[in-house]
């Protein structure tokens, strides 16, 4: 199927609700049916054809389907037919946009809806409030319990009424991360190649985190915010770092330029709509924002802007506006002042930093704050960092579409060949890190700068070493047991309860034990006793399950493993001679 156009978390969750019960079971496999069905798109209409006497309409605004009215049916039992939400449940669930500047976390003016902070900073959630945490827990739970194999349309549905609930109670980071969640639930269901089990896993260990935190004794950091804040900012003088493309499963594409702004802050320019891989390419050479000829691919390679009047996001996001006027100004190589001090930070210290941005609220993590900048050696095993250790360079997409792939195994070839490199760690991979941009001194001596999402290579980009070089210190793993829980958290994920139930034995917890790793242990324990929990009552009946006691072993266990992981890579990024010897 040609790439259905986003729809609003609202248009997809009310794509059910109009269907009577028979019907619902069936829409799984009315969706999987959809998929074949071929589709024709306009400037605004996308037509679903199902066969040579019904088709389903889409009209998008913004490309968005933004109203259940905009998603038509041409056949009798319309609008509550299974066509209509057959093809509602395919779409990928749209992103949310910025809006106008938010002004504070708690409106003036509160009614029943709103919370009110007391004088301890703790506030009181209202009825409709307390109402849809409950909802958003046992959603969450549910999709624990069933797993992605057993979670279908119904409980993506549910999740999102959950969601539009937590919203209009103003709950927005627990509506925003329930969001997140459904949305890996669908890249899961079409088979979407961005699909990664262990972000699910995160989304829904963050999920149950904020839902648990609201129900205990919630803060205004777990309420979060509407929109992002976007502020006048005066002027910015930007030297461009690289230019990253961004597809993504909920049918969104563009890129994304970071720059290092003269107070020492990264910040980022993006254009990001709905679209596929080739709108990504396309975007990268888009105005950057203020009516310059400069594009977001000329900053990003050594470019350089001035922008007066911007806006610009808490987190560094720079937007648009009227009031905003940028020209071009001289840029800088990334061995040159102001962007050479990036690489002179330990990577050590920058692995520690990006694995506190992880652990943020997703909603409050500064741009660029992920991003790692290394310098090192192409090696027979992978790239010898400097003051680190040797690691894989791993592709953050592996699109046909995007040169990430051929341009890592080009440069996998190129041993003793030395360079500069922008990264993101990869929890889910230790070894490895994800290379997004690259730099080296030429067969010529000129310096090369390659986006390496953007820009593909050949071998007359690369010298000849004709070195080999041998990595001094290992790369970094992780205890065989923590990762084995690590996969046990993403394996109940995958199959849920009855999986996790079924395999569930006491090795782990006597493996974990045995290494030191005594609360890991417990948490495996427990994960696998209330996953296997049927005990009987005084009458030889059996209880039912507990989900709740399951959801409450499963977190902790991933919050566990997590914490853990984030520890070990810290030390094993640690210089050689900071290492514990024990």
């Amino acid at each position: 199927m040609t790439t259905l156009p986003p729809v609003t978390a609202e248009v997809a969750a009310a794509a059910l609700e109009s269907l009577p019960t028979r019907l619902r079971k069936r829409a799984d496999s009315a969706a999987a049916k959809a998929a074949d069905w071929p589709v024709a798109v306009t400037d605004a209409t996308v037509v679903v054809r199902v066969d040579d006497a019904t088709t389903v309409t889409l009209t998008t605004t913004a490309g968005v389907v933004t109203s259940p009215e905009d998603a038509v049916c041409s056949c009798l039992l319309a609008p509550a037919c299974l066509h209509r939400a057959a093809v509602l449940t395919l779409a990928p669930l749209a992103e949310e946009t910025d809006g106008p500047p938010a002004t504070a976390v708690v409106p003036s003016g509160a009614d029943d809806s709103t919370p009110v902070p007391p004088e301890t900073g703790v506030l009181d959630l209202t009825p409709p409030q307390s109402a849809a945490v409950h909802a958003l827990r046992a959603a969450a739970t549910a999709v624990l319990a069933a797993g992605v194999t057993g979670s279908g349309a119904v409980h993506r549905a549910t999740l999102l009424h959950a969601a539009h609930s937590a919203r209009v109670a103003g709950l927005h980071r627990a509506a925003a991360a329930a969001l997140r969640v459904a949305r890996r639930l669908s890249e899961a269901g079409t088979g979407d190649p961005a699909f990664r089990l262990p972000e699910l896993a995160s989304e829904l260990a963050e999920l149950l985190t904020v839902a648990d935190g609201l129900r205990r004794a919630p803060d205004p950091a777990l309420i979060g915010t509407a929109r992002r804040a976007y502020t006048a900012n005066g002027s910015l003088r930007l030297h461009g770092l690289f230019t990253e493309p961004v597809v993504t499963a909920s049918g969104y594409a563009g890129a994304v330029t970071y720059a290092l702004a003269q107070d020492g802050r990264l910040r980022s320019l993006s254009d990001v709509a709905p679209g596929d891989a080739d709108r990504a390419r396309q975007a990268a050479g888009s105005a950057v924002p203020g009516g310059s000829a400069l594009t977001l691919r000329e900053l990003g390679d050594h470019g350089g802007a001035i922008l007066t009047d911007p806006t610009v996001s808490p987190d560094g996001r720079i937007g648009g506006g009227g009031a905003v006027r940028s020209v071009r100004a001289s840029g800088a190589c990334w061995h040159e002042e102001p962007l050479d001090t990036l690489w002179r930070r330990s990577p050590a210290d920058q692995v520690a930093a990006a694995l506190r941005w992880s652990a943020e609220p997703a909603d409050d993590r500064d741009a660029g704050g992920d991003l790692l900048f290394l310098t090192g050696t192409i090696t027979g095993g992978g790239f010898a960092v400097d003051g680190g250790p040797s690691v894989r360079l791993l592709a953050p997409d592996e699109r046909p579409e995007l040169p990430y792939v051929e341009n890592l195994r080009l440069l996998a070839g190129a041993h003793g060949l030395s360079l500069r490199l922008v990264a993101r760690l990869a929890p889910d991979r230790p070894s490895g890190v994800r290379a997004l941009a690259a730099a080296w001194q030429g067969t010529d001596g000129d310096p090369i700068r390659a986006d390496l999402g953007l820009r593909h290579l050949n071998r007359t980009h690369l010298p000849r070493t004709g070195r080999a070089v041998t990595p001094s210190v290992p790369a970094p793993a992780l205890p065989t047991e923590l990762d084995l829980l690590r996969r046990a958290v993403d394996r109940a994920v995958a199959g849920g309860r009855a999986v996790t139930a079924a395999v569930a034995d006491g090795e782990l917890p006597r493996r974990l034990a045995a290494v030191g790793l005594t609360t890991g242990a417990a948490c495996a324990r427990a994960l696998a006793d209330t996953a296997s929990d049927r005990r009987h009552d005084a009458l030889g009946r059996l209880r039912p399950a507990d989900p709740e006691a399951y959801a409450h072993a499963w977190l902790a266990s991933s919050t566990y493993a997590s914490a853990a992981t984030a520890s070990l890579l810290t030390a094993a990024w640690a210089p050689e001679g900071d290492h514990d010897p024990a």
